[in-house]
Protein backbone atom coordinates (compact mmCIF):
# COMPACT_ATOMS: atom_id res chain seq x y z
CA UNK A 1 0.00 0.00 0.00
CA UNK A 2 1.49 3.67 -1.06
CA UNK A 3 0.53 6.88 -0.08
CA UNK A 4 2.10 9.95 -0.30
CA UNK A 5 1.29 13.61 0.63
CA UNK A 6 3.27 16.87 0.19
CA UNK A 7 3.39 19.30 3.67
CA UNK A 8 4.76 22.18 3.08
CA UNK A 9 8.16 21.75 1.27
CA UNK A 10 8.60 18.47 2.81
CA UNK A 11 6.96 14.82 0.90
CA UNK A 12 5.85 11.45 2.36
CA UNK A 13 5.71 8.43 1.29
CA UNK A 14 4.22 5.55 3.17
CA UNK A 15 4.85 1.93 2.33
CA UNK A 16 4.29 -1.48 3.29
CA UNK A 17 6.65 -4.21 2.36
CA UNK A 18 5.80 -7.47 1.80
CA UNK A 19 8.12 -9.02 4.24
CA UNK A 20 9.25 -7.69 7.24
CA UNK A 21 13.12 -6.46 6.79
CA UNK A 22 15.94 -4.48 8.83
CA UNK A 23 16.37 -0.83 7.88
CA UNK A 24 19.87 -0.66 8.92
CA UNK A 25 21.24 -3.76 7.63
CA UNK A 26 20.20 -2.96 4.31
CA UNK A 27 20.84 0.80 4.28
CA UNK A 28 24.25 0.77 5.68
CA UNK A 29 26.35 -0.69 2.34
CA UNK A 30 25.41 3.44 1.61
CA UNK A 31 27.42 5.01 4.69
CA UNK A 32 31.10 5.15 4.08
CA UNK A 33 32.45 5.68 7.13
CA UNK A 34 31.78 7.67 11.22
CA UNK A 35 30.57 11.06 10.24
CA UNK A 36 30.13 10.15 6.52
CA UNK A 37 28.44 13.57 5.40
CA UNK A 38 25.82 11.93 3.39
CA UNK A 39 24.70 9.13 6.04
CA UNK A 40 23.20 9.34 9.33
CA UNK A 41 21.64 7.42 11.90
CA UNK A 42 20.09 9.56 14.67
CA UNK A 43 18.77 8.36 18.02
CA UNK A 44 15.06 7.31 17.22
CA UNK A 45 16.35 5.05 14.85
CA UNK A 46 15.59 7.24 11.94
CA UNK A 47 18.61 7.22 8.92
CA UNK A 48 19.05 9.99 7.00
CA UNK A 49 20.95 9.75 3.63
CA UNK A 50 21.22 12.93 0.85
CA UNK A 51 21.47 12.11 -3.15
CA UNK A 52 22.56 14.03 -5.82
CA UNK A 53 19.11 12.87 -7.99
CA UNK A 54 18.19 13.54 -11.59
CA UNK A 55 15.95 16.13 -10.50
CA UNK A 56 18.34 18.15 -7.84
CA UNK A 57 19.80 17.03 -4.48
CA UNK A 58 17.84 16.09 -1.57
CA UNK A 59 17.30 14.71 1.40
CA UNK A 60 16.01 11.64 3.06
CA UNK A 61 14.59 10.50 6.08
CA UNK A 62 13.58 6.86 6.79
CA UNK A 63 12.07 5.54 9.41
CA UNK A 64 9.93 1.85 10.01
CA UNK A 65 7.19 1.55 12.86
CA UNK A 66 4.73 -1.27 12.79
CA UNK A 67 6.05 -2.96 9.57
CA UNK A 68 5.63 0.21 7.58
CA UNK A 69 7.84 2.66 5.91
CA UNK A 70 7.93 6.24 6.16
CA UNK A 71 9.55 8.32 3.88
CA UNK A 72 10.26 12.10 4.38
CA UNK A 73 12.37 13.99 1.83
CA UNK A 74 13.34 17.51 1.04
CA UNK A 75 14.65 19.45 -1.87
CA UNK A 76 14.43 19.43 -5.48
CA UNK A 77 15.29 15.88 -5.60
CA UNK A 78 12.18 15.08 -2.66
CA UNK A 79 9.77 13.28 -5.03
CA UNK A 80 12.24 11.02 -7.14
CA UNK A 81 13.59 9.72 -3.69
CA UNK A 82 10.09 8.79 -2.67
CA UNK A 83 9.50 7.41 -6.02
CA UNK A 84 12.59 5.29 -5.85
CA UNK A 85 12.21 4.42 -2.10
CA UNK A 86 11.20 0.53 -2.67
CA UNK A 87 13.58 0.26 -4.37
CA UNK A 88 16.35 1.39 -2.09
CA UNK A 89 15.11 -0.93 0.57
CA UNK A 90 14.98 -3.96 -1.87
CA UNK A 91 12.12 -4.43 -3.05
CA UNK A 92 13.20 -5.96 -6.15
CA UNK A 93 15.54 -7.79 -4.77
CA UNK A 94 15.23 -11.88 -5.23
CA UNK A 95 15.11 -13.26 -1.90
CA UNK A 96 13.00 -15.60 -2.88
CA UNK A 97 15.70 -16.68 -5.69
CA UNK A 98 17.67 -17.24 -3.15
CA UNK A 99 16.33 -19.74 -0.90
CA UNK A 100 16.05 -21.41 -3.89
CA UNK A 101 19.20 -21.52 -4.40
CA UNK A 102 19.73 -22.76 -1.01
CA UNK A 103 17.19 -25.74 -1.38
CA UNK A 104 18.74 -26.96 -4.47
CA UNK A 105 22.34 -26.59 -3.16
CA UNK A 106 21.01 -28.71 0.10
CA UNK A 107 19.25 -31.43 -2.09
CA UNK A 108 22.43 -31.39 -4.77
CA UNK A 109 23.81 -34.85 -3.35
CA UNK A 110 27.45 -32.72 -3.39
CA UNK A 111 28.79 -32.68 0.80
CA UNK A 112 30.59 -29.53 0.03
CA UNK A 113 27.69 -27.77 -1.47
CA UNK A 114 25.45 -28.94 0.94
CA UNK A 115 27.22 -28.03 4.01
CA UNK A 116 28.26 -24.57 2.38
CA UNK A 117 24.57 -24.42 2.09
CA UNK A 118 23.59 -25.48 5.74
CA UNK A 119 25.91 -22.36 6.86
CA UNK A 120 24.84 -19.64 4.37
CA UNK A 121 21.35 -20.88 5.47
CA UNK A 122 21.82 -20.56 9.07
CA UNK A 123 23.43 -16.94 8.59
CA UNK A 124 20.62 -15.81 6.29
CA UNK A 125 17.96 -16.95 9.15
CA UNK A 126 19.93 -14.49 11.22
CA UNK A 127 20.10 -11.99 9.14
CA UNK A 128 16.95 -12.44 7.47
CA UNK A 129 16.03 -8.36 7.11
CA UNK A 130 18.39 -8.05 5.02
CA UNK A 131 17.58 -6.69 1.70
CA UNK A 132 20.20 -5.93 -1.15
CA UNK A 133 18.37 -2.60 -2.52
CA UNK A 134 19.47 -0.36 -5.37
CA UNK A 135 20.57 3.50 -5.37
CA UNK A 136 20.08 4.56 -9.14
CA UNK A 137 22.51 6.68 -8.85
CA UNK A 138 25.93 5.41 -10.21
CA UNK A 139 28.33 7.83 -9.88
CA UNK A 140 27.18 8.55 -6.51
CA UNK A 141 28.53 5.00 -5.59
CA UNK A 142 31.55 5.14 -7.84
CA UNK A 143 32.98 8.45 -6.66
CA UNK A 144 33.26 6.87 -2.64
CA UNK A 145 34.66 3.55 -3.95
CA UNK A 146 37.16 5.22 -6.13
CA UNK A 147 38.78 6.25 -2.75
CA UNK A 148 38.30 3.58 -1.36
CA UNK A 149 40.93 1.61 -3.40
CA UNK A 150 44.01 -0.02 -1.92
CA UNK A 151 43.25 1.63 1.07
CA UNK A 152 42.42 1.20 4.72
CA UNK A 153 38.85 2.29 5.15
CA UNK A 154 40.15 5.71 8.05
CA UNK A 155 41.62 6.79 4.91
CA UNK A 156 39.37 6.82 2.27
CA UNK A 157 36.46 8.16 4.85
CA UNK A 158 38.68 10.94 6.32
CA UNK A 159 39.07 11.92 2.13
CA UNK A 160 34.93 11.47 1.75
CA UNK A 161 34.47 13.62 4.70
CA UNK A 162 36.79 16.19 3.32
CA UNK A 163 36.02 16.64 -0.45
CA UNK A 164 31.97 16.63 0.63
CA UNK A 165 32.33 19.21 3.39
CA UNK A 166 34.41 21.53 0.74
CA UNK A 167 32.45 20.91 -2.62
CA UNK A 168 29.32 19.52 -1.61
CA UNK A 169 26.29 21.58 -0.73
CA UNK A 170 24.34 21.51 2.83
CA UNK A 171 21.46 19.15 2.41
CA UNK A 172 18.37 20.92 1.84
CA UNK A 173 15.25 20.00 4.81
CA UNK A 174 16.47 19.43 8.33
CA UNK A 175 18.66 17.37 8.33
CA UNK A 176 21.03 16.62 10.97
CA UNK A 177 24.06 19.05 11.66
CA UNK A 178 26.85 18.63 8.80
CA UNK A 179 25.13 16.46 6.27
CA UNK A 180 26.08 17.42 2.63
CA UNK A 181 25.18 16.50 -0.64
CA UNK A 182 27.56 14.69 -3.22
CA UNK A 183 28.59 17.39 -5.98
CA UNK A 184 27.82 16.95 -9.48
CA UNK A 185 30.54 15.32 -11.47
CA UNK A 186 31.11 19.05 -12.76
CA UNK A 187 32.34 19.75 -9.71
CA UNK A 188 34.78 17.12 -9.31
CA UNK A 189 36.42 17.63 -12.36
CA UNK A 190 37.28 21.11 -11.72
CA UNK A 191 38.73 20.07 -8.11
CA UNK A 192 41.99 21.56 -8.26
CA UNK A 193 45.21 19.36 -7.71
CA UNK A 194 45.85 21.28 -3.90
CA UNK A 195 42.55 19.89 -2.23
CA UNK A 196 42.70 16.34 -3.56
CA UNK A 197 46.08 16.50 -1.75
CA UNK A 198 44.69 18.16 0.93
CA UNK A 199 41.84 15.54 0.88
CA UNK A 200 44.87 12.43 1.28
CA UNK A 201 43.89 10.85 -2.14
CA UNK A 202 46.96 10.67 -4.01
CA UNK A 203 46.92 11.18 -8.32
CA UNK A 204 45.82 8.05 -9.39
CA UNK A 205 42.74 8.42 -7.25
CA UNK A 206 42.09 11.46 -8.17
CA UNK A 207 42.22 11.51 -12.27
CA UNK A 208 40.69 8.33 -11.72
CA UNK A 209 37.86 10.33 -10.25
CA UNK A 210 37.94 13.35 -12.81
CA UNK A 211 37.62 11.23 -15.51
CA UNK A 212 35.00 9.01 -14.75
CA UNK A 213 32.77 12.28 -14.17
CA UNK A 214 33.37 12.91 -17.40
CA UNK A 215 31.38 9.89 -18.78
CA UNK A 216 28.66 10.39 -15.56
CA UNK A 217 26.15 10.54 -17.75
CA UNK A 218 26.59 7.68 -19.82
CA UNK A 219 27.31 5.61 -16.35
CA UNK A 220 23.79 6.98 -14.94
CA UNK A 221 22.22 5.65 -17.98
CA UNK A 222 23.04 1.66 -16.55
CA UNK A 223 20.68 1.73 -13.86
CA UNK A 224 18.68 -1.26 -15.43
CA UNK A 225 21.97 -3.00 -16.39
CA UNK A 226 24.15 -4.37 -14.51
CA UNK A 227 25.83 -6.09 -16.97
CA UNK A 228 26.58 -3.49 -19.46
CA UNK A 229 27.67 -1.36 -16.23
CA UNK A 230 30.50 -3.67 -15.50
CA UNK A 231 31.96 -3.16 -18.97
CA UNK A 232 31.56 0.74 -19.01
CA UNK A 233 32.98 0.90 -15.87
CA UNK A 234 35.94 -1.74 -16.40
CA UNK A 235 36.79 0.59 -19.74
CA UNK A 236 37.75 3.58 -17.79
CA UNK A 237 41.19 3.57 -16.34
CA UNK A 238 41.77 2.80 -12.62
CA UNK A 239 38.05 0.79 -12.32
CA UNK A 240 38.83 -2.87 -12.21
CA UNK A 241 36.59 -5.86 -11.08
CA UNK A 242 36.64 -4.36 -7.47
CA UNK A 243 35.41 -0.83 -7.89
CA UNK A 244 32.93 -1.94 -10.47
CA UNK A 245 31.41 -4.58 -8.11
CA UNK A 246 31.40 -2.00 -5.38
CA UNK A 247 29.20 0.35 -7.76
CA UNK A 248 26.75 -2.81 -8.52
CA UNK A 249 26.04 -3.54 -5.38
CA UNK A 250 25.13 -0.17 -4.18
CA UNK A 251 23.80 1.49 -7.56
CA UNK A 252 22.01 -1.49 -8.70
CA UNK A 253 21.01 -3.73 -6.36
CA UNK A 254 23.00 -6.81 -8.01
CA UNK A 255 23.59 -9.39 -5.59
CA UNK A 256 26.04 -11.49 -7.70
CA UNK A 257 29.11 -8.81 -7.65
CA UNK A 258 31.25 -10.12 -5.11
CA UNK A 259 34.08 -7.95 -4.19
CA UNK A 260 36.87 -10.15 -5.73
CA UNK A 261 40.18 -8.50 -5.33
CA UNK A 262 39.23 -7.32 -1.82
CA UNK A 263 42.50 -7.33 0.98
CA UNK A 264 40.27 -9.35 3.47
CA UNK A 265 37.66 -11.38 1.69
CA UNK A 266 39.90 -14.54 0.83
CA UNK A 267 40.78 -14.66 4.57
CA UNK A 268 36.94 -14.24 5.73
CA UNK A 269 35.52 -16.24 3.02
CA UNK A 270 37.80 -19.19 2.73
CA UNK A 271 37.94 -19.34 6.82
CA UNK A 272 34.31 -19.09 7.24
CA UNK A 273 33.11 -21.40 4.42
CA UNK A 274 36.32 -24.52 4.57
CA UNK A 275 38.34 -23.27 8.09
CA UNK A 276 40.97 -22.36 5.53
CA UNK A 277 42.09 -19.01 4.29
CA UNK A 278 41.96 -18.84 0.37
CA UNK A 279 42.70 -16.21 -2.58
CA UNK A 280 41.07 -14.37 -4.78
CA UNK A 281 40.13 -18.09 -7.56
CA UNK A 282 39.43 -19.71 -4.30
CA UNK A 283 36.84 -17.21 -3.73
CA UNK A 284 35.39 -17.76 -6.79
CA UNK A 285 35.64 -21.27 -6.39
CA UNK A 286 33.68 -21.78 -3.20
CA UNK A 287 31.31 -18.67 -4.18
CA UNK A 288 30.04 -20.61 -8.12
CA UNK A 289 27.45 -22.57 -6.53
CA UNK A 290 25.84 -19.77 -5.66
CA UNK A 291 25.96 -17.84 -8.71
CA UNK A 292 23.56 -15.37 -8.56
CA UNK A 293 23.62 -14.48 -5.00
CA UNK A 294 27.34 -14.37 -4.52
CA UNK A 295 27.62 -11.05 -2.95
CA UNK A 296 24.66 -11.49 -0.63
CA UNK A 297 26.76 -14.75 0.31
CA UNK A 298 29.96 -12.58 0.98
CA UNK A 299 27.36 -9.71 2.82
CA UNK A 300 26.00 -12.40 4.90
CA UNK A 301 29.17 -13.50 6.12
CA UNK A 302 30.62 -10.39 6.62
CA UNK A 303 28.16 -9.87 8.88
CA UNK A 304 28.32 -12.98 11.07
CA UNK A 305 31.59 -11.70 12.38
CA UNK A 306 33.14 -15.00 11.47
CA UNK A 307 36.63 -14.54 11.17
CA UNK A 308 40.06 -16.16 10.85
CA UNK A 309 42.72 -15.99 13.80
CA UNK A 310 44.28 -12.62 13.76
CA UNK A 311 47.51 -12.63 12.53
CA UNK A 312 50.34 -9.48 12.56
CA UNK A 313 49.56 -6.17 12.76
CA UNK A 314 46.92 -4.07 10.87
CA UNK A 315 47.54 -2.27 7.74
CA UNK A 316 47.74 1.55 9.40
CA UNK A 317 46.38 4.25 7.16
CA UNK A 318 48.61 6.71 4.91
CA UNK A 319 48.69 10.74 4.69
CA UNK A 320 49.40 11.86 1.69
CA UNK A 321 49.26 15.14 2.66
CA UNK A 322 52.55 15.01 4.63
CA UNK A 323 54.32 14.43 1.05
Amino acid sequence: MIRTASTGRRSERHWRPSAPFDLALTLSPHRHGGGDPAWRRTPDGAIWRTSRTPEGPGTLRVTVSGGEVLGQAWGPGADWLLETLPSLLGADDDVAGFAATLARLTRSGDPRQARAAAFVAGLAGRAGGLRIGRSLRVFEALAPAVLEQKVVGREAWRAWRFLMGRYGEPAPGPAPEGMHVMPPPEVWRAIPSWDWHRAGAEAVRARTIVNAARHAEKLERTTEASAEADRLLRALPGIGVWTSAEVRQRAHGDPDAPSVGDFHLPGIVGYALTGQKTDDDGILDLLEPFRGHRHRVVRLIELSGVRPPARGPRMAPRDYRAF
